[in-house]
Order: structure tokens, then sequence, then C-alpha cells
């Protein structure tokens, strides 16, 4: 079994690298290699790679297989369908899943469109829930999402829920509620939506409502992001999740409970053991609350582990616990192959076989110290490196949060929750004093918390410098972990120091590293030196919870292996430039900020910048062109621009300067004005790139910084035109992904295109992604 489950699993993450998908057909040939796999033992592990390979190829073939027509992306489409999950109450509307069943659009056929799309209803006032059908008028695009080094892949993410489309519910007469919707899973979904609606009456005052409504049925919408940052900070956002922690802990409450109760009577002895109630038991509690979370993917997952090791007892087939849960991961793995999509997944089977590895009885108990806080140290230390790769971030004092934040929650809170859910059709007095009692315990241990997340170095962030790092840093974590009495334990902490002292590549002297991230419909610029980085504009601020400063700049820093940032420009204040900028402050140091929104940014130890600004780095000068003293009140022409000039080239950024002050520039900086890369003015507004500006800067590589498939339209046709015809070549990060280029002694490299150069098979990849000179 140990062969053909890890066999399986590297034929599926085998699969996930691959850049385009198969032809789906190949995946019939599961039929032949499942048997041959299980008689013919010889070929056992390559027979079980196939498997993986082909049963991965299979699932994604069907999520794939309904997509968006992508001559309907942008059209507007009337649709009947079913709300299929809570909608989320965001600040300028609601968000919900809504599975499409007929088109009423004349022409388009329910075959053109996906079957589950993703919609935004901006400015609604009718009160959505799941289960109801509606027609609705939407417009819906093809799903598409920044492309970043470090970045998260929101198009993996989408794919990985069947979400084909996204879009948003066009105002029209069109739009009515239809009916309420059949089914089990939608009844199940609606007592969940009724459930939160009584937590938030029941605790209307109450700090940690939204912790109470995620641990009770997964939604954890109504969690601060204050909060979030605690939890993240302590490592302790794991218990709002319902998971295989919570359940494991509810199943087993609920095995010895019942083994105890049945086996206080004879007369049902007769029948079944007490073990055996005590399993049933324990598997129907883990159903209920898997249920209770809509069967989300990580609950599923917990679920299945449960069933496993239960069913182990039951059929009185000892396995040793390690093989039980090799098979409970060839189970997950055959029933869902994309669930290795998931953080969660690796994850939570590394904490179990951490935990058995661990804690394997090998070594003399010690007491408390032994049973629970050696525990948390173990899973803290060897799953840093995991935590790193994925999320660049790892708690620190996450064994001393945990210590105190587990038992509490897990074994006082959650049953609370629970028991009131259970009391609430009967007593609904008693059920609102639970909610309130476990709204008092988690306010007990807050102020804990929260010391710890305020201390210093609570949380390292670290990028790896390469991904393949993850093996020494896994190889030395294993080492450390090892028995006692193991050689040279030691040399597992020379391993993981490889890993982190490993320098990532960086210029040399002179040189110039320059990224154009994607941040859609804004700016983010930066410039990397020897020894020092320089960050222009910050992309824009969507709502109080999502911002590209946190969401693409840091981590692209992050995963360069920057701490420090020696100059942020903010080129003006307007939101698709300003808005990251608060969360990026947040989160690393910022040396220098230069800006020319000095009202907008009192809070910080900010300078404006000014025409003649001039300094050096690592031999790479650096110098502000643009504004001078007279900017007025025009955001747009009063913008930061920058000159970035090297030995190999140079790079011109100029924020959202309109014609007023590109013949300001003309006229002032003419001579200054050439460069090899500009990042093009407003995104290639017609307002902007006048023909004699265009000639003056001449550029090689004209770079837009725009958002695929913007509101705007940007940019216009005739701006690119004018560089097309100045014989530029044009790159879109809508189109590109992030688009990086050295400056060296040999001159400027050719761009690389993140979007293309890490392309998958769910990848969205519009047409015409390199619009290049025509000459």
């Amino acid at each position: 079994m140990r062969i053909a489950t890890i066999a399986f699993l590297v034929g599926i993450v085998f699969f996930q690298q691959l850049p385009s998908l198969p032809d789906a057909r190949w995946a019939v040939l599961l039929l032949i290699s499942l048997p041959l796999s299980i008689y013919f033992v010889p070929l056992k592990a390559p027979l079980w790679l196939v498997n993986g390979f082909l049963a991965a190829l299979l699932q994604a073939s069907n999520i794939l297989g309904t997509s968006l027509a992508p001559e309907l992306s942008g059209q507007d489409v009337v649709v009947e369908g079913v709300v299929s999950s809570i909608p989320q109450q965001r600040q300028y509307g609601q968000r919900f899943e809504f599975i499409i069943e007929t088109s009423l659009s004349p022409g388009i056929v329910v075959s053109d469109l996906p079957s589950k799309i993703r919609l935004n209803w901006y400015r609604n006032k009718v009160e959505l829930a799941v289960g109801q059908r509606w027609q609705l008028k939407v417009r819906l695009k093809q799903p598409h999402g920044f492309m970043n080094p470090g970045g998260f892949d929101y198009e993996g993410w989408l794919f990985r829920h069947g979400i084909r489309a996204t879009g948003y519910v066009r105002k029209s007469d069109d739009n009515r509620y239809l009916a309420n919707a059949g089914g089990i899973m939608y009844w199940l979904d609606r007592q969940r939506s009724y459930l939160a609606q009584q937590i938030e009456i029941a605790l209307v005052q109450g700090q940690f409502k939204g912790m109470i409504q995620a641990l009770a049925i997964g939604l954890r919408d109504d969690i601060s992001q204050q909060q979030w940052d605690v939890l993240l900070k302590t490592g302790t956002n794991h218990l709002m999740a319902i998971s295989g922690l919570h359940i494991g802990l509810v199943a087993g409450l609920a095995f010895f409970v019942m083994r105890w109760l049945w086996g206080r009577s004879g007369r049902l002895l007769l029948y079944l053991p007490a073990a055996k109630a005590g399993a049933v038991a324990a598997i129907s509690v883990a159903l209920i609350y898997a249920a209770l979370a809509g069967f989300s993917v990580p609950t599923q997952r917990a679920l299945i582990m449960v069933v496993v090791f239960m069913l182990a007892l039951i059929s009185q087939r000892y396995r040793r616990p390690g093989d039980g849960l090799l098979l409970a991961l060839l189970l997950v793995l055959f029933i869902d192959p994309m669930a290795v999509m998931d953080a969660g997944f690796w994850l939570s089977f590394a904490a179990v076989a951490i935990i058995l590895l661990g804690m394997g009885g090998r070594l003399k108990q010690q007491g408390l110290w032994w049973k629970w806080g050696r525990i948390h140290v173990l899973i803290a230390l060897a799953l840093m490196p995991l935590t790193l790769l994925l999320f660049q971030k790892a708690s620190v004092i996450s064994p001393v949060a945990n210590f105190v934040a587990v038992p509490i929650v897990s074994l006082l809170v959650v049953p609370l929750v629970l028991l009131a859910v259970l009391l609430l059709p009967m007593t609904p007095l008693i059920a609102n004093g639970l909610w309130q009692l476990a709204n008092f315990f988690l306010q007990l241990i807050w102020p804990f918390l929260t010391w710890l997340a305020a201390l210093p170095g609570a949380q390292i962030t670290l990028g790896l410098a390469e991904e393949w790092l993850i093996i020494p840093l896994c190889v030395g974590a294993a080492w450390l972990l090892a028995p006692r009495g193991w050689p040279g334990r030691w040399l597992g902490a020379v391993w993981i120091g490889v890993a982190f002292l490993l320098p990532t590549s960086r210029p040399e002297h002179g040189e110039v590293y320059f990224s154009l991230l994607d941040v859609g419909q804004g700016l983010a610029a930066v410039v990397r030196t020897r020894n020092r980085v320089l960050v222009f504009d910050t992309g824009p601020k969507f709502s109080d919870s999502f911002d590209t400063g946190e969401a693409v700049v840091l981590p692209f820093l992050l995963n360069n292996g920057i701490s420090a940032i020696d100059t942020l420009i903010i080129s003006h204040a307007d939101n698709d430039h300003i808005g990251g900028a608060d969360s990026l402050v947040k989160y690393m140091p910022v040396k220098t900020l230069l800006t020319s929104a000095m009202k907008k940014l009192t809070a910080y130890d900010a300078l404006p910048c000014q025409k003649g600004q001039y300094w050096q780095w690592d031999g790479v000068a650096f110098e502000i062109l643009h504004p001078g003293s007279n900017i007025g009140t025009d955001r747009n022409n009063g913008s930061c621009v920058l000159k970035v000039s090297s030995q190999g080239g140079s790079v011109l950024i100029t924020g959202d300067i309109e014609r007023r002050a590109e013949t300001a520039l003309l006229a002032n900086n003419k001579a200054k004005l050439a460069a090899d890369i500009l990042v093009v003015p407003h995104h290639g507004s017609k307002t902007s790139s006048s023909l004699e500006f265009v000639q003056a800067v001449s550029p090689r590589w004209a770079l837009f910084p725009v958002g695929h498939a913007n509101r705007f339209r940007l940019p216009r046709a005739e701006v690119v035109k004018r560089y097309l015809d100045n014989g530029a070549n044009v790159l879109l990060t809508g189109r590109q992904g992030a688009i990086e280029m050295v400056l060296d002694d040999t001159g400027v490299s050719a761009p690389s295109s993140y979007r293309y150069e890490n392309l998958k098979y769910w990848t969205h990849f519009p047409k015409q992604v390199l619009v290049l000179t025509e000459k």
C-alpha cells in the first residue's frame, strides 16, 4: 500500500505541472491500468503512478469541459439557475456562487456556458439566500487573476472549486426571484444560513461572533482583518477551520463517551461491543459536523480519515497508524485528485504524520510536556519548511499559543458551540447562552494571543531562493525529529541553514533587475540594484480586506528574499497607485518614502518628490524628472516621474501624467526622456502619450500596466499603434502577467512573461499575448 499510495500521489503531482491538458480520451486507459496495478505486482509502482496521472486527467477534463465560450466573455447573458453558496456580504454588495441551469438569451445554448460561476451583485438591496432559484442578467468573463512571482494563483483556486467564469449581475428588469430549489444539499445550506443568522442575533455585541460562526458552520466572513492578523502571527488560524483537528477531537470525544455509556449496559453489550458502538458514534458525529461545514474540502478530507480509522476498529483489522494514514491519503486522492492543489491537504496529512512519528511512544513519556507541549513544538518545527514554501510566513511562537489555545477552543468552545446547535430547535434560550459562554472563553484567551502576536519576531517572513530548497528544509526537519540516538541529529540544523542562507539571485554592480508587476488596472514596479530596492507605486485597494500591496507586492518582495524597501515612491493619490501603500508599509520597513500625495500619507514620514532629486545606488543613477514646484491640484499631471539609468540601459516610469505634464517634460527635460523601457503614461489612455512625447522617449519596449478586459478599455488602440509606429515592442501586464527585464553590460534582456513561463493547463492565456512591432 505504501508504494501504491506514494506512486499515485506522484502521478497526480506530475500531472499538475503540465502546461496544457492532454486529450481527455487518454483517461479511458484507467480502466486497464487500475486492474493491472492491483494484480500485476512487479509493476505496481509505475502502474499506480499512471493511475494517479489518469485520475487527475479525468477530473481536470470534467472541470474544464464546462467553460465559458471565449466569444461570450464580456457579453450580457440572461440565465436561470440556483444560488449555490451562502452569499457573502461585501463592502459594495454581495458575492455568491451560482449554478447555471438554463440559458434564456437567444442564440446562446447552455453548453456555451459553465455550470458553476462566481458572481458579484453590486448595490443589491434584495436579500439573497442559498438555494434560491433566480433569473439573472449577467456579464461574464473567463477566469483571470494576477500572475506574479510569489503571488496567489487565483485562476488555480477557481479551477480547484469548479468555477469556470466570474462576473457580475447587471441592473435589469430580467432579474427576478423564481422559487426555492429542492435537493438535500440546498436544504442543508439553508439550515447553515439559518444557524449563521441565529448566532448573529445571539451575539449582537459579541466580539467573536465571526469565530463562533466559523466553528459552527465553517463560515468565516465575519472574522475581522485584525483578528486574522493575530491568528496568523500566533499560528492559531487553523483553529478557525472545521478540519482535521476539530472533527478528529469531536469524533474522539463521541467515541469515548459512547463507549463509556454503552459499556454501562450489559444488554447492549450482547448486541455490540462498546468500542464498536463508540466507533459508530464517532463516524456519525464526524458526518454531522462535516455537514454543518457544508462538506467543504478540508472537512471531506478529515471525515475520510476518521472513517478509515474507525472502520478498521469495527472490522477488527488492526492497522498500524501509519498504514491507516496512507489508506486515508489514497482514498482522499482517489475521490478528489485535485486535493493536491490545497495547502490544507499537505499541512493536514503532514501534521498527522508528524504526530505519529514524534509521539510514537518510542521514548519514555514525561508528563504533561510530552503529552501536550512537545506535540506543538514538533508540529511547528516540522511544518515550518512547508509553511514558508506555501505562505512565505511562519509563526515562531505558535507552540506557546497553541499550547494554551487548542485545549480551550477544541475542548471547551467547540463542544459548547455544537451543543448549542443541537439544542437550538428545542431551547433557543439555552442555545444562545451556550454561544455567549463560548464567546466568553474566546475573550479569556484573546488578550494573551494579542500579546504574543505583538512580540518582536513573532512571525518570520522569508521567501526561498528556489522552490527546490524545500527538499533540504524537509530533510533537515525530519533529521531533527529523528528518535533519540539517531546519529548526528545536529546535521538537521545544517540542512535547514543551507536552505535559509543560500542567497537569492541579485544584480551585479551596475546592473538593474526591473519588474513591472501585474496588479490589474493599476501600477506597481520594483527596481533592484546590487544592494538596494525601490518600489514605485503599490497598485489598487479593492476593499478593506484586499489590496495589491499585501496581495502582490509584498509576496513578490519576500519571494526574492527582500526584507526592507530602501525607497518607496507613490506617484500620486489615485487609488490604483496608492491603494496598497498602507499594507506594504505595515508589513515591510521603508527607509524613504517619496510622493506627490503628501496629504494622503500624513501618517508616514514622507518627503515630496520633486524635479532634480538625484541619487546613485551600486553604480545605477536615479533621478526625479517631474513634478516641479507648481503642480497645483492636478493629481495625474502631478505624478512623480522617475528615470533609472544604468550601464546596460534605462527605464522611465511615468505614473499617470497626461499631455500637460508631457509638454512640461519636453520643455524642461527633453534630453533626459530617451529610455529603453517606458512604463507608458496613464495606462495607455488617449489623454497621454502624445506623438512628441513618444518620439522623445523612443522606447524599445513600451509596457502598459493594465488590467485584463478592464472597464476603461485601456490601452486605447490608437495609443498602442502610436508606439508600434515608432518601432517599440508593446507588452501588457494584463496579458503577460508580471514582466521582468535585466539591464546589464550586454544591454536590455528580452522580457520574461510570468504568465507564459509559469503556464499551467488551467491558466487563462488571452489571445495576442505578445503585441510586437509590426516593422
